[in-house]
């Protein structure tokens, strides 16, 4: 079960104008479940995305870089979950151009104007003659209002559909901000997550928007990990439909800029956490806070060391208040001059290490108390600088094993 997470409401999401969305069994991997979704996206609206760092990346991850790189006006996008098409080499992007080549065949555009997606398992070809038979069937489904029905389309090994709403107001208009994301297990994003989809009606500069996905991604997609995997597959993608009514934006630093950005930040962040809270056997959700390093990178090497340490993310799952691994994990994190004298660890409202050792006050039922909790706070001070970074991560349980054993089958 997913930690503090409920399933979004369809009519808490608002829908964006210029963005329709359809979806439809394709029978992709598996009968009877929603695996082929579209964006149908409005002329005038804008797009820019970031992928995976990982060198083994996707078919379609490599037609989305090639398409947005010829700065043409995306109308449309594709996503299908079941199959990655990962690891499939030249016939895997054969096949990622003929799904281009069909869905804008039936909506009268060019195909380097389609961005496709996939998502499942790997090294499998991908069914391009289910996808494309599906493709009538999404179209005719396309609607504003389809977001949450979206967010379930996308899922893999998700337990729970993930989706967020905000709006804001700029220059006197009310904008709108509406986001989905899917990713439960291979999650260590290295630019932003496994799938996800944000769309404002905001009117932006279209320039500013490569900036804005990569800034977006930083602030949440790139603060997650669950289990130290960064997907063949992971993509970030901004939609910007231009139809609020609002002068266009230019400016982050206005007022105007900053109450957007807020919004989009939030939904994005929302998104993330989502994710982690939906960790493939995840009991407990974890948000660990790296203070007082030279730089924000240092801080971030910390708070990774300890989100990915099997034997730190195996005690919260025990509720074993076995601490001592997680100074072993700031040990290691690669900080040649780091000194153990000046670190301070805290548990939620305990303190349980001063000086690099145990705090005298420090009593075991208190740490066990809040290694019970679903929700904790790890607070690491380096006592090096004025940086600081957060990043959210989970517990390792049995099932993460189980489900992975699993997962093809």
């Amino acid at each position: 079960m997913p930690v503090n997470l409920k399933a979004p409401v369809a009519q808490d999401l608002a829908p964006i104008a210029g963005v329709r969305i359809g979806v439809t069994e394709a029978g992709v991997r598996k009968a009877n479940r929603k695996d082929l979704t579209v964006f149908l996206l409005d002329e005038g609206s804008h797009v820019a995305g970031v992928f995976t760092k990982n060198r083994f990346c996707a078919a379609p991850v490599q037609i989305c870089r090639e398409h947005l790189a010829t700065q043409g006006a995306i109308r449309a996008m594709v996503i299908n979950t079941g199959n990655a098409n990962a690891g499939t080499g030249t016939d895997g992007l054969a096949r990622a151009n003929a799904t281009c080549d069909a869905l804008a065949g039936l909506l009268k555009i060019d195909a380097k104007q389609v961005l496709p997606f996939s998502t499942g398992v790997i090294m499998e070809p991908l069914p391009v003659d289910r996808i494309t038979a599906g493709l009538p069937a999404a179209i005719a489904d396309a609607q504003p209002g389809n977001w949450a029905k979206a967010a379930e389309g996308i899922m893999t090994t998700d337990t729970i559909a993930k989706a967020f709403s905000a709006k804001a107001v700029v220059d006197g208009k009310t904008v709108h901000v509406t986001g989905i994301s899917k990713g439960a297990g291979m999650i260590r994003p290295n630019m932003a997550t496994m799938l996800s989809f944000l769309a404002t009606d905001a009117a932006i500069d279209t320039a500013l928007l490569p900036a804005l996905a990569k800034q977006l991604a930083d602030q949440s997609f790139n603060r997650i990990t669950i289990d130290g995997d960064t997907s063949t597959n992971d993509s970030f993608v901004v939609v910007a439909t231009n139809q609020a009514g609002n002068a266009a934006l230019t400016d982050w630093s206005s007022a105007d800029g900053q109450a957007l950005m807020a919004a989009l930040r939030d939904v994005a962040q929302k998104l993330a956490q989502a994710i982690v809270r939906d960790g493939e056997g995840a009991t407990k959700f974890i948000q660990i806070e790296v203070e007082q390093g030279r730089t924000e990178e240092e801080c971030r090497q910390v708070a990774y060391a300890i989100a990915h340490s099997p034997l730190v993310k195996t005690a919260f799952f025990a509720s074993d208040p076995n601490l001592g691994r997680i100074l072993a994990a700031v040990g290691y994190a690669g900080i040649e001059d780091l000194d153990q004298t000046r670190i301070e660890l805290y548990l939620d409202d305990v303190h349980v290490a001063t000086k690099g050792g145990r705090n005298p006050s420090y009593e075991e039922a208190d740490g066990q108390r809040v290694m019970k909790q679903q929700e904790i706070i790890v607070r690491v001070q380096l006592g090096r600088g004025a940086a600081n970074t957060t990043v959210w991560t989970c517990d390792l349980s049995h099932d993460y094993v189980s489900i992975n054993a699993d997962y093809r089958s």
